[in-house]
């Protein structure tokens, strides 16, 4: 079985943000207080919070984290 090979067009950025919009204006159409609108509004803010990881991943200015401890020899 071959596994199925994607070539995008657009950036991962940019797909996170389509789709935050797509569930924002899929929760518009619900009624307020809804369940399905509550549902909606929360995967828009995993979109954006998936975002925002990706771009704090992949800044150049984060360092590996370095340890304080000091081993006693």
């Amino acid at each position: 079985m071959q596994r199925r090979r994607i070539k995008h067009t657009t950036s991962f950025e940019e797909r996170l943000a389509q789709e935050a919009r797509r569930f924002k204006q899929a929760a518009e159409k619900e009624a307020p207080g809804s369940t399905a609108r509550e549902l909606f509004l929360r995967r828009a803010r995993q979109a954006e919070t998936a975002s925002h990881m990706n771009a704090w991943l992949t800044s150049p200015a984060l360092q590996i984290p370095k340890t304080d401890v000091q081993q006693d020899n």
